[in-house]
């Protein structure tokens, strides 16, 4: 069995009989990893986004060459006065589609617009042979109104081009462009979309720009406001220390704790070869600010030992031998919530596990080691001339008072309950996914949603969901059968009101078949032979003097076919009906083709989809996991499952309020709100250990636990109040400050779960203490019971040695 009292005895004997060594070897390692912070990239990497072992992830990676992937590009150009069909409009989208095609990492063989070589109109001639031409010709020059006019007609004619390529209105056009995957340089790219923008900005013409490429170089943009927030936030928590302790070392010292803590946690960092994620920051702000809470709990310990043995390097020891424990289990608390992050299947999460951990662990020599062991050789501190009182010392005796009462106890409890109920209703209202359109990292006004909900508004949608027709044969896609079942899937994935169009093989062999007679639109059928199929297919090829006229909708050996479904938004509703419409049809016995796999799911929407579903599963394992370990911890480090029991209650309150608060707020689970929760868990918790740990504490001492609750709120509940105070200022400057929306929420939440964690601290935790009293709280722990036992023998023996002498006296008087 592991003896915690052992153990601190010997790092007690290690830190204090040699503190200068002790305090060398931390900062040479210090120097070590300030070394290594110049290899650090802040960076993001649409691969680390995407969970790798997803088969919807796996498609996308395998048909992304072939029909595109997630990375598209997509350009509206909207009039705010009549129609795109004007010289001086469409030369501009000609122009533009040229730029857009010339960007670093664009696929050239997917990219379209109106004007684009790639999109033509295909006529039958007199002699019964098939033309094509582009519908826009810039070396023609300017074309006269009828001219427009026919161009007019004929793009709003064909199904390929109004809707997908123009608006039905004709007030807008769209060009789409993909990138190569293995070329995707995002700051580049957006750099130079965002040049176009501005060099072909024309007055009454609006340029929007969306798609993911655009999202992440929008990102990318405000990474500079990472110096400008950290500056902030390291000016407040001077501000709130310099007005808490007003005293040199508690100023200095938690400083010099986010110090170290910050260099071990980018060193290590550096080490591992990861990049730092702009939109992880948040945690590493939260990471360092927990350091500097630890640092004032020591220092506010440090001062109340000192004024009671007047000996510094006493009153330093005594500190260590007792907040070294509940420290360090907190410390591994914020390690436990940050490691089984890596639990899920998403790379940017599993890296911020790995190295997030180490840099909460390195807390436990940054500051729970390195301040004690400073304080033993620095100079005794002053006596304050006049001793100072802050609000929270002013606050906490009277909450105190209040908390140790038996009656407010079974109160605090009924109130935990009603509060509990409350929020597993409201937190039925969380979604998977986003709540709301656009992209949750900007906020609505923001250009690129605003550009996002214009494309959506004016076409059939930007979100696009990639269906694979796989055929087990070479040529399968000529089967009459199989283009008749996905004409019957078309027609029923477009029962979804958010479904906004649709294309894809069956369209393109009725066009063609229509064409072909007179462009009749009773021809406008799928033909009874393969090899009449497979006839218009080449008819279509040949129309077109560009290379892979087919290839957006079947590959070369014409056995994969690309279904693509246009959605207004990727909302979590959205893609969840989106993908139970689809598996409905496919999963229907009645519909299956021999020979024929319809795969999900390709595009941003499958791609999304994907990470939703990974998210979801994340949150089902890494929440009651997270919840587990540190019941585990607890209840071992205190031999008590009582103890475990009690921290997982204050856990269970502080993460379900978190839930109801995200369902109120429409802040969705994804993969970027379950690590906050894990971490917001294992952060939150300290304050619940610290004080139940000093409740245990002073019984020993007073064995009364009314004013064993009342010192422990008017003493550790003050520095928790403080520390809380301090770790939302750690993070407040992103809601302030931050232009990324998903920063400021992240912030928001964990201020959220800090609140409510220092709650269940100061009311939860000493109410149920009050109300059962504990038996690790109220009788010896295991640590004491060998020394009670050592006691209570020594004074029988003393009474044995009485007793024998009294016996001895009196034979002696009676002689």
């Amino acid at each position: 069995m592991f003896d915690s009292k052992l153990f601190l005895q010997k790092i007690d004997a290690l830190i204090f009989s040699k503190p200068i060594f002790t305090l060398a070897s931390i900062f040479l390692v210090t120097l070590f990893f300030a070394t290594q912070i110049k290899g650090v990239r802040l960076v993001s990497d649409f691969a680390d986004l995407l969970p790798q072992q997803h088969p919807y992830i796996q498609l996308h990676n395998e048909i992304s060459d072939t029909f595109g992937g997630a990375n598209n590009i997509i350009v509206g150009v909207e009039v705010t006065q009549g129609t795109i069909f004007t010289n001086e409009i469409l030369a501009l989208i000609h122009n533009l589609t040229q730029a857009v095609d010339s960007i670093t990492g664009v696929n050239h063989n997917l990219v379209s617009s109106l004007t684009h070589r790639s999109v033509r109109k295909v006529w039958l001639n007199e002699t019964g042979g098939i033309n094509s031409d582009p519908y826009y010709d810039p070396t023609k020059g300017n074309l006269s109104a009828p001219a427009l006019q026919q161009l007019n007609d004929d793009a709003l004619s064909n199904p390929r081009v109004s809707g997908f390529l123009v608006s039905p209105d004709g007030k807008a056009g769209l060009i789409r462009a993909t990138l190569n995957e293995g070329q995707l340089d995002y700051e580049k790219t957006f750099s130079e979309l965002q040049q176009i923008r501005a060099r072909y900005a024309t007055p009454g013409v609006t340029i929007h720009a969306t798609g993911h490429p655009v999202l992440v170089g929008w990102v990318h943009t405000y990474v500079d406001q990472i110096l400008q927030i950290f500056l902030y936030t390291v000016l407040i928590m001077l501000i709130l220390l310099v007005v808490y302790f007003r005293r040199l070392y508690g100023i200095v010292l938690p400083l010099l704790g986010i110090v170290l803590t910050t260099i071990w946690g980018v060193g290590t960092l550096s080490l591992l070869g990861y990049n730092l994620d702009p939109l992880m920051m948040v945690v590493p702000f939260l990471i360092s600010a927990r350091a500097m809470s630890h640092g004032i709990q020591l220092v506010e310990r440090y001062y109340s030992e000192f004024e009671t043995c007047k000996n510094s390097q006493k009153a330093a020891q005594m500190t260590f031998n007792s907040l070294f424990r509940p420290g360090s289990l907190g410390v591994i608390s914020d390690a436990i919530g940050l490691l089984i992050i890596a639990v899920g299947s998403v790379p940017i999460n599993d890296k911020l596990a790995h190295y997030a951990s180490l840099w909460a662990l390195s807390v436990v020599f940054t500051v729970l080691i390195m301040i004690p062991a400073l304080l033993a050789v620095l100079p005794a501190p002053k006596a304050p001339a006049v001793k100072q009182r802050s609000w929270v010392q002013g606050v906490m005796p009277v909450t105190a008072k209040v908390a140790a009462r038996r009656e407010y106890a079974a109160g605090f409890l009924c109130l935990t309950a009603a509060c509990l109920m409350a929020g597993g209703y409201l937190s039925s209202r969380v979604q998977i996914g986003e709540a709301e359109p656009g992209s949750p990292l900007l906020y609505q006004d923001h250009d690129y949603n605003v550009s996002s909900n214009a494309v959506n508004t004016l076409f059939p949608g930007s979100e696009e969901l990639y269906v694979i027709a796989r055929t087990d044969d070479k040529g399968g896609l000529k089967n009459p059968d199989v283009i008749a079942a996905l004409a019957d899937f078309k027609n029923h994935m477009l029962y979804d009101p958010q479904l906004g169009g649709a294309k894809g093989v069956p369209d393109l062999v009725k066009q063609v078949n229509r064409i072909l007679h007179n462009n009749d639109p009773r021809w406008a059928q799928i033909p009874y032979e393969a090899s009449y199929i497979g006839g218009l297919f080449f008819a279509y090829m040949a129309s077109s003097p560009i290379p892979g006229a087919l290839k957006e909708f079947i590959d070369h050996d014409e056995a994969n076919a690309n279904m693509v479904f246009f959605y207004k938004d990727h909302k979590g509703e959205t893609i969840r009906r989106a993908i139970h419409q689809a598996k409905t049809w496919i999963e229907n016995e009645e519909n299956q083709i021999e020979g024929l796999n319809l795969l999900l799911g390709g595009g941003p929407i499958g791609v999304i989809a994907a990470i939703n579903e990974a998210a979801y599963q994340t949150n089902l394992i890494i929440i009651p996991l997270v919840l587990l370990l540190i019941f585990a911890f607890v209840a071992y480090f205190y031999l008590s499952f009582h103890a475990g029991w009690l921290m997982l209650l204050a856990m269970s309150f502080a993460t379900l309020l978190t839930y109801a608060y995200m369902g109120v707020a429409g802040i969705g689970i994804n993969i970027n709100t379950v690590p906050i929760i894990a971490v917001g868990i294992g952060v939150g918790i300290d304050y619940s250990i610290y004080i139940m740990d000093r409740i245990r504490e002073e019984y020993k001492k007073l064995r009364n636990i009314e004013k064993a609750i009342t010192k422990a709120i008017a003493t550790t509940g003050v520095a928790i109040g403080f520390t809380a105070t301090t770790l939302i200022g750690g993070v407040v400057m992103w809601v302030f400050i931050s232009d990324l929306r998903f920063q400021a929420d992240a912030a928001l939440l964990l201020c959220v779960m800090l609140v409510l964690n220092a709650l269940a601290a100061i009311f939860l935790v000493p109410a149920w203490i009050r109300l059962f009293l504990p038996a690790f709280i109220i009788q010896p722990s295991g640590e004491n019971q060998q020394a009670n036992k050592q006691a209570s023998k020594q004074a029988a023996d003393k009474n044995s040695q009485h007793e024998v002498m009294t016996r001895f006296s009196a034979l002696t008087s009676n002689r």
